[in-house]
C-alpha cells in the first residue's frame, strides 16, 4: 500500500505560490522579487506568482512584503496549471 503522506511536495522541485498584497507595486520592485511574476490586478491588488524552493524562501518573500509596509491578503500553494493569471502587467 502506498504511503498517503508521499506527494509532489516531497520532491526537490520548487512549489508554486500566489502571494496577494493590497495595493500596486511599482515596476522598480521587479528585481527585488526576482523569479516571480508581478500582476497588477484591476481590484488594486498585486499578485506575485512563482516558484518557491522551500519554507525559508517563502518566509523571505513574506519578509520582503512586510518590509514594503504592504498588507498581505493571502498566500496560496497552487498547481502549475492554475498559477497563470489572466492579465499580466509587469
Amino acid at each position: 500500500m502506498a504511503n498517503k503522506l508521499t506527494s509532489k511536495t516531497d520532491t526537490d522541485q520548487p512549489m508554486l505560490y500566489q502571494i496577494r498584497i493590497k495595493g500596486h507595486l511599482g515596476p522598480q520592485w521587479t528585481d527585488w522579487f526576482e523569479g516571480l511574476t508581478i500582476t497588477l490586478e484591476d481590484s488594486g491588488d498585486t499578485l506575485l506568482v512563482g516558484p518557491v524552493v522551500d519554507q525559508a524562501a517563502l518566509y523571505g518573500l513574506l519578509k520582503k512584503v512586510r518590509d514594503l509596509g504592504m498588507t498581505l491578503i493571502s498566500v496560496n500553494h497552487v498547481e502549475p496549471d492554475k498559477a497563470k493569471p489572466s492579465n499580466v502587467n509587469q
